[in-house]
């Protein structure tokens, strides 16, 4: 069942993406005084008293973009209000009603919905009566609003799900999956999205840092709920224009967390780069579920072989050699729908659970093979049995005779090993060593 779809609408800079995090209560869209920061359709889902509805930041209507992207925010804009079931028609009390303003209204009134208006930056109750003002716009009395002091945040929720109390609604399904879409600017994450959910969801645009939020976006396959999150492009903080890029980078890092199975996306024509390397790292830190996407494949197949390209990336990104690599042209939707498969395929692996019997008949495999492996302590690593303890990421716990016996290089080989005798061949695996007398 589709939730009931709330839009927050309101020129650039009236206080939109505060007031869906204050509503939500945490940090979702990015806040900055700059107009124009929000882009994509930025969304939450609210509760009250058991009902639920979707809340969608948009951007600011009548924008002038300084990357020339005005008209795509617009489309957003239009997009967003197509679905609403209702409007927050939201103004500034301190400016009163501007043309712009003006400009919406007209808009909202030929769709023909249901509006509640907030009045933002009303800080305090002296500046209450300039509300007045705004009913000449033809949506009744504003509320006055502090979407920065959470002034009057609950009389607002009221009024939203009091207007959608005639819709039904249910708790959203949980998604089955979590898919975070990373990479450099222009590697082509927007268009990949836009082409695995089947619709002009997020920006796309040849120009580099279109997307600034990390934006999620549910979508239905075989009957599951899965979460795609469209993040902005990485590039060296030395490189970082402005607070904004700052936020952007943080989100995007963060949404790797968040994450069940990563898309790494790797723009074919460009070697790979010290962000791509960074990115990597932090996946591999992470120890995160990760499919190497070579994107804009079209552009470099002529160069080089699939194999080649392989070879390349086991050599500059040695920590993903067990990832496996799709190739694929976003723009014309080649090879989509097999890298959902293969995020599938992860998440199953990712979220394994080994009977204890049959792992340990692996590691009794492991201690019977010898290598040679210089150590800088004395002695010999002895492993007693091992168990799971958790998965996404799978979490293997061995008891041993001296933990600081199992250097990295042993604990690589160990993992290695696991992953060809066990269904969990292109997952990275925690592996963590304990004294057996700790018991």
């Amino acid at each position: 069942m589709a939730l009931p779809t709330v839009a927050i609408i309101g020129r650039p800079n009236v206080g939109k993406s505060s007031l869906l995090n204050a509503l939500a209560g945490e940090m979702i869209s990015i806040v900055e005084p700059t107009a124009g920061v929000t882009r994509d359709r930025v969304s939450t889902i609210l509760e009250n008293d058991d009902q639920f509805v979707e809340l969608v930041d948009t951007g600011g209507y009548g924008i002038v973009d300084a990357d020339q992207l005005s008209d795509h925010v617009e489309n957003q804009i239009h997009q967003a209000i197509g679905l609403a079931h209702l409007v927050i028609f939201m103004v500034d009390i301190r400016d009163g009603v501007t043309p712009l303003d003006q400009a919406i209204a007209r808009l909202l009134r030929k769709e023909d919905l249901k509006v509640i208006g907030v009045a933002n930056k009303a800080d305090t109750g002296k500046m209450f009566p300039a509300a007045g003002e705004f009913t000449r716009l033809g949506f009744g009395e504003f509320l006055c609003i502090s979407a920065k002091n959470n002034l009057n945040k609950s009389i607002l929720i009221e009024k939203v799900f009091d207007e959608l109390s005639h819709l039904e609604t249910e708790k959203p399904e949980r998604p089955a999956m979590k898919i975070a879409l990373v990479g450099k600017r222009n590697a082509g994450k927007s268009t990949l999205l836009n082409a695995m959910v089947g619709e002009d969801r997020v920006i796309v645009s040849e120009t580099p840092g279109t997307t600034r939020d990390a934006v999620d976006v549910r979508f239905q396959k075989d009957g599951k709920t899965i979460v795609a999150i469209d993040t902005a492009g990485v590039r060296k903080k030395s490189k970082l224009a402005d607070s904004i890029e700052f936020y952007s980078n943080v989100r995007s890092e963060r949404s790797i967390n968040r994450a069940d199975v990563i898309l790494f996306l790797i723009d074919a024509a460009l070697k790979i780069s010290q962000v791509d390397k960074k990115l990597a790292h932090l996946i591999t830190e992470q120890h995160k579920a990760c499919i190497l996407v070579i994107n804009k494949w079209d552009l470099a197949k002529e160069e080089a072989t699939t194999d080649d390209y392989e070879d390349y990336l086991t050599e500059v990104l040695p920590g993903l050699r067990h990832a496996p690599i799709a190739f694929t042209t976003a723009s014309e939707s080649k090879n989509v729908q097999s890298v959902l498969d293969l995020a599938t395929s992860l998440f199953k692996q990712a979220t394994t659970q080994i009977p204890t019997a049959k792992l340990n008949k692996a590691f009794d495999i492991i201690k019977e093979e010898r290598i040679g492996v210089r150590r800088k302590i004395p002695g010999r690593p002895k492993i007693y049995y091992a168990t799971q303890i958790a998965a996404n990421p799978v979490t293997i716990l061995m008891f041993v005779n001296n933990p600081k016996l199992f250097e990295d290089s042993y604990k690589r080989f160990i993992i290695n090993r696991l992953q060809e005798m066990l269904p969990i061949a292109e997952v990275p695996i925690r592996l963590l060593a304990r004294s057996h007398r700790e018991q």
